[in-house]
């Protein structure tokens, strides 16, 4: 992967590998925002040398306006440079939120399906954006309100030493010290910071599941009910971020305290000075603005920091649930897949989810290429999981998979996808246009070839009836078009897509009868010379393939041609009698 993803990277070492990228627009600022800082301070020693000349009996002109001159060369300096470095932040800052994004969907598109079964697809999506959003907080904050006090407090404990080095010295000294105390009692504020991240993503999650079911939470009339579920899980984020601001600002105000001591005791000791006769009038204003300087740059500082260590959180929480590696990777060897028919192999595949129970127990099964095959069974039997070992959804616990004896563990993934076109029970549609859905799995299709393959799967029966035809939008889901609607464009992208291997789990469930007939027409003409294997529930879908596998409880029961299995007055004969009854008391 382009991008250090493993779960314990730390945040720090994430963002600089971003930065890295464009280390030349960020020196750039970089340098800017130091410069305008040492303009800034150097303005305070400019004030200080015109109150001396002012004070001094009769300074020549040259003088008195070269001061002058100085100051406001310095006053510039510092406005000009601090829009140089905004100029060229607003592009680097930005451009790394946007690779960075880019990456993390990269890999999390890359997760295996058992890492989204666990996980709210809205929280993830939500992660993407806060990492994004906290990185360009992090680099701003950084270049504009961190950094630049933190470098004035040194600089202007550096500059005090034309005073006293002496008085430099201690400031030096009670500054570090009170540095590494803010550090430790930031660091033990860290698990309030974590458990407000983590809260905050729960909720972001929560939201878009409820969003993403709204249909559903309608049918039952449980809004209310949702409302006060999400009020209790925000109720729980604002406690945790309240916990975690007010640790923040007992420790701002430790520092305000001291700050304010340490600056009332640095102005003390200076007009002290001046009265013994040791330090000049420019001097004393010159201590005295560098010491409110280091007041007012070391609670900027403190309020930074606050803002850095939330987001630095929140990055962090978005690393360690989007970085997790890969479980199903290519290995480093792997070539692509070599179509050569589409024969497919499960050889003593054995598999079972997690700690469950086993779904498959020892199966072997070859299908020939071009070959039609239906999957027939009761629920759980272990049919869409056959299906989602060819994809290689999953990898078997033992045995393997092959397509046209190859090990597909050992093939790209990419190149297995391109091989396999699938008509799933539950129809995928993006939010885009009826051409784009249809060109999904073949961008490059051309008008023609994208006709005909709706009219196979008679999607232009309906689509010359949609507003804008081809081009209407399909709303989220598809949810602008019926369900056997979907299902019929479904087949047609699978059957335009031109794959050796097409999988179909209930791909005509949802078809009225006249319908499902002409599709299983149009798929009989449209599949010769490639490899289907379909789950149906209704049997008599698979009149016409070539073969029926039967399955219970994760092994094969019946293996042969519809019409034998028929005369075996066996499982299938059994299950195609009862459904015959069933269709006649109906």
């Amino acid at each position: 992967m382009p991008f250090p993803h493993h779960a314990s990277v730390s945040p720090t070492r994430f963002l600089f590998h971003y930065v890295r990228r464009r280390i030349g627009s960020h020196a750039v600022v970089l340098t800017a925002v130091l410069a305008a800082v040492g303009c800034a301070i150097g303005s305070q020693y400019g004030i200080k040398h015109l109150v001396d000349v002012l004070s001094s009996a009769h300074p020549s002109s040259v003088v008195l306006w070269s001061a002058v001159a100085t100051l406001l060369a310095l006053v510039a300096g510092d406005n000009l440079l601090w829009r140089l470095a905004g100029w060229v932040a607003a592009r680097a800052f930005t451009a790394v939120g946007g690779d960075l994004r880019l990456d993390l969907f990269e890999h999390l598109s890359g997760h295996g399906t058992r890492y989204f079964t666990d996980r709210f697809p809205g929280a993830l999506a939500g992660r993407i954006a806060t990492a994004g959003n906290a990185v360009w907080t992090i680099e701003s904050s950084l270049a504009w309100t961190t950094i630049p006090p933190c470098v004035a407090v040194l600089s202007s404990i550096g500059l005090l030493g034309i005073v006293n080095l002496k008085m430099a010295i201690v400031l030096a000294v009670i500054v570090a010290v009170l540095a590494v105390i803010i550090a430790k009692l930031a660091a033990r504020s860290r698990p309030r910071r974590d458990r407000f991240a983590e809260r905050a993503a729960a909720v972001t999650g929560d939201i878009a599941d409820v969003i993403g079911n709204i249909g559903l939470v309608r049918a039952f009339g449980t809004a209310r009910r949702e409302h006060a579920r999400l009020r209790v899980g925000i109720q729980g984020e604002i406690a945790a971020q309240c916990d975690s601001l007010l640790a923040l600002e007992k420790l701002r105000l430790f520092h305000a305290v001291t700050v304010f001591l340490v600056t009332a005791g640095v102005l003390g000791w200076s007009v002290l000075l001046w009265q013994a006769g040791r330090v000049t009038v420019g001097d004393v204003v010159l201590a005295t603005t560098l010491g409110f300087t280091v007041l007012h740059a070391s609670r900027d500082f403190a309020m930074a920091m606050v803002d850095i260590l939330q987001h630095f959180a929140k990055l962090d929480e978005a690393i360690r649930v989007l970085g997790l590696p890969h479980e199903m990777t290519d290995e480093p060897d792997a070539k692509p897949l070599i179509n050569l028919g589409g024969s497919v192999s499960l050889v003593n595949v054995r598999f079972g989810y997690g700690e469950g129970k086993r779904v498959l127990n020892d199966i072997s099964l070859h299908i020939p290429a071009g070959q039609k095959v239906g999957l027939v069974g009761k629920s759980g039997a272990g049919k869409s999981t056959i299906l989602a070992l060819v994809q290689r959804l999953y990898d078997p616990d033992s045995g393997y998979v092959s397509i046209d004896e190859q090990d597909i563990a050992n093939v790209t993934q990419d190149s297995l996808r391109r091989s396999i076109a699938v008509v799933a029970q539950d129809i995928s549609l993006f939010h885009r246009s009826m051409l784009e859905n249809l060109r999904y799995g073949k961008p490059e299709a051309s008008d023609e070839e994208v006709y005909r393959a709706a009219e196979a799967a008679r999607c232009t029966e309906f689509v010359d009836r949609l507003p804008q035809g081809f081009d209407t939008i399909l709303g989220e889901r598809g949810m602008k078009i019926s369900g056997g609607q979907r299902q019929r464009l479904a087949i047609a992208r699978a059957l335009l897509r031109d794959a050796p291997i097409i999988l179909l789990d209930e791909a005509t469930s949802a078809l009225d009868t006249e319908s499902e007939q002409a599709i299983q027409e149009a798929l009989a003409r449209l599949v010769v010379g490639r490899t289907v294997i379909a789950i149906a529930h209704r049997l008599s879908t698979l009149k016409a393939f070539d073969r029926i596998v039967v399955l219970d409880q994760g092994r094969i029961i019946e293996d042969g041609p519809p019409s034998e299995l028929l005369h075996r007055n066996g499982a299938y004969s059994r299950m195609l009698r009862r459904q015959h009854e069933a269709a006649g008391r109906l």
